[in-house]
């Protein structure tokens, strides 16, 4: 390939953009259509975050599946001493792991998550939605985000963990202050947070798992504490660290899913309609509105190695941003990918990711989205939006309502 039409593919026509201003907050997809429709693999040096810009599927799907070239970021700066405790924990993680490390911590962790394990939640799931439901029942309004979605997420991971019922409410808290210290916008002030609550998870979890290895009981960390593959078991450190990544995985993506959905749904009454008079569809449904409107809009790599794809040359050490989002609304992969089709089967979206790092807790977030949705539609008739200024969480590496304030009778 000549350095002409190389030039050509890293500097297309691009209209000016910022990944957290309000216009690409509030809808991301005709500025992804527009990256993708110049290349699907785009060099931004000149945005706030420099690096490659992978809008389109397969683009995507390639770079996912390759952990020989690509590695995932390391969360925080190896050599700085701030932040440390936040900082040792992220090491610990499987979110952050690479090849054999994040193949051994995965085996140990999956049996945990598999979907007939998760299927066993299923009653206290369903219970925990009608509980919700029925404290705002009479007031005929309610904020999805804060009133639904956020407890309902925060007591179920709480309740599997093992948490004491009277101590469920404060992962909330926790769970809002380490998301941020995981997104690309994360500000010192957020690591600073971040830092202070990852101290006071370190010692909640280190006083509940020693409870939990003196008399073990039938939740997640007792079973993660018996959990042993070929002889090997999670250190010390790394059931640490995995309780306190399911804190964060357990709530920002079923939140952001089950709010997405309502307010996809609300936009879109045909299908409102639909699913209402035949709940069968919930399944597709579910894995439509995951597509739609990705909880988790965007992931990244850093590469290996020089390594060319579609024409282009990514350079070892390179970021490479995946826009889970724009791959998910690819016209070369989706058939009409800017239209809701909640009966749509073929729907092999990457909102979980793919590869090694396919997201855990996946059936899990399937699950609660699916009970959450059918309950909500089935108990709240004539149920509205109750303004049109929808407000955005400035988080680029999720599609994240601050509120969703709906009505209903």
């Amino acid at each position: 390939m000549t350095n002409d039409i190389k030039q050509k593919l890293e500097v297309p026509n691009i209209t000016p953009f910022s990944l957290s201003s309000p216009e690409f907050l509030r809808n991301p997809y005709p500025i992804y259509d527009n990256l993708r429709s110049n290349n699907p693999i785009y060099r931004g040096n000149s945005f706030k975050y420099p690096g490659w810009y992978i809008t389109g599927y397969e683009e995507a799907v390639a770079i996912l599946k390759d952990h020989i070239n690509f590695k995932n970021r390391t969360p925080l700066p190896q050599t700085s001493k701030k932040y440390e405790h936040l900082k040792n924990i992220q090491n610990d993680m499987m979110l952050f792991k690479n090849q054999h490390d994040h193949k051994r911590l995965r085996m140990l962790v999956s049996k945990v998550f598999s979907p007939s394990v998760v299927e066993e939640y299923r009653p206290y799931i369903e219970e925990t939605v009608n509980d919700l439901l029925n404290k705002v029942q009479n007031k005929r309004q309610m904020d999805i985000v804060t009133d639904f979605a956020f407890p309902l997420a925060s007591l179920i991971i709480a309740k599997i963990l093992g948490v004491p019922s009277e101590e469920r409410n404060q992962f909330r808290e926790w769970a809002v202050s380490l998301i941020e210290t995981i997104d690309f916008t994360r500000t010192r002030g957020t690591l600073v947070n971040g830092n202070d609550t990852t101290m006071l998870l370190i010692v909640y979890f280190k006083k509940l798992i020693k409870k939990r290895k003196q008399a073990p009981q039938d939740d997640l960390i007792s079973m993660l504490i018996r959990e042993e593959q070929h002889g090997d078991r999670l250190t010390d450190e790394e059931l640490l660290a995995t309780c306190i990544l399911l804190v964060i995985a357990g709530h920002e993506t079923t939140v952001n899913l089950i709010s997405n959905s309502i307010l996809t749904l609300l936009n879109h009454p045909e299908q409102l309609r639909m699913l209402k008079e035949n709940p069968l569809l919930i399944k597709t449904a579910v894995e439509e509105f995951l597509r739609y409107e990705s909880p988790t809009q965007m992931t990244a790599r850093i590469a290996l190695e020089d390594i060319e794809l579609n024409g282009v040359t990514i350079k070892k050490g390179e970021q490479v941003y995946i826009m889970l989002g724009a791959a998910n609304r690819d016209p070369k992969k989706f058939v009409e990918p800017n239209v809701l089709d909640i009966t749509r089967n073929l729907n092999p979206h990457l909102a979980f990711g793919y590869g090694i790092h396919f997201c855990l807790g996946s059936s899990l977030a399937r699950l609660e989205a699916q009970i959450a949705i059918q309950t909500l539609l089935q108990q709240m008739n004539h149920l509205q939006l109750a303004t049109s200024d929808l407000q955005w969480r400035k988080l680029i590496g999720f599609r994240s309502l601050k509120e969703l304030l709906v009505t209903f009778n």
